[in-house]
């Protein structure tokens, strides 16, 4: 092993995979395998004995997922670099092993070129996510609450519809111009996709976007 070689750990309940990844490994010039685990806590021991570069960690595993363990073991191990490596294909999941302090999150249907390239480009301090689940967080992000795009003036007035104001007295309240408070209703039916303002107010109040009396 030179100085240059990539140290792995393998983290995989899976025997066979793991039989896999080790022989992946032991066939590319550069990389070396230097432990692995068969559990979430077994993972956690033996990992910083082993000091990786790269770990290649399930998301699922017994006795402890392999988010858990990253995220005991980012701190103690600033320069290693963790990929998740999972037939698990969620976007909170994602977002919950990007937090942890992943480096790379991979479909195990990548090729062995596409799992080998990851570890390089992680051990070279950038982040890499599989397609899949970059398109699972921006569908994820697309898929937001009612409301969430509401202005601070649209939630303001959207308030005063719920406790029953006409458009003048809206007007009065917000010391605003009748056509303006029109303009306002017409984006927040727009937004939340409902016909009329009895609907907006009924979204409103079922999805708490306005204070309840």
């Amino acid at each position: 092993m030179t100085a240059e070689t990539i140290r792995v750990f393998v983290a995989d309940d899976h025997p066979m995979i793991r039989a896999g990844l080790r022989a992946m490994i032991a066939c590319e010039e550069g990389l070396a395998c230097v432990g692995e685990a068969a559990q979430g806590e077994e993972a956690l021991a033996r990992i910083p004995a082993c000091a990786p570069d790269v770990v290649l960690m399930d998301l699922m595993m017994p006795r402890l997922d392999g988010i858990e363990v990253i995220a005991r073991l980012r701190a103690t191990l600033p320069a290693t670099r963790f990929v998740i490596l999972t037939s698990l294909l969620d976007a909170a999941e994602v977002r919950r092993a990007i937090d942890a302090g992943a480096s790379g999150y991979l479909m195990k249907t990548a090729s062995a070129q596409e799992l080998v390239n990851v570890i390089r480009a992680v051990h070279g301090g950038r982040r890499v996510l599989d397609a899949q689940a970059t398109d699972a967080l921006v569908g994820a992000q697309q898929q937001r609450s009612p409301g969430a795009d509401l202005t601070q003036r649209e939630r303001e007035l959207l308030a005063l519809m719920a406790d029953g104001l006409n458009n003048q007295e809206i007007a009065a309240r917000l010391a605003i111009a009748v056509p303006t408070v029109k303009f306002h209703i017409t984006n927040i039916l727009s937004k939340l996709q409902v016909d009329n303002r009895t609907e907006a107010v009924i979204l409103a109040l079922r999805h708490r976007l306005v204070p309840t009396r």
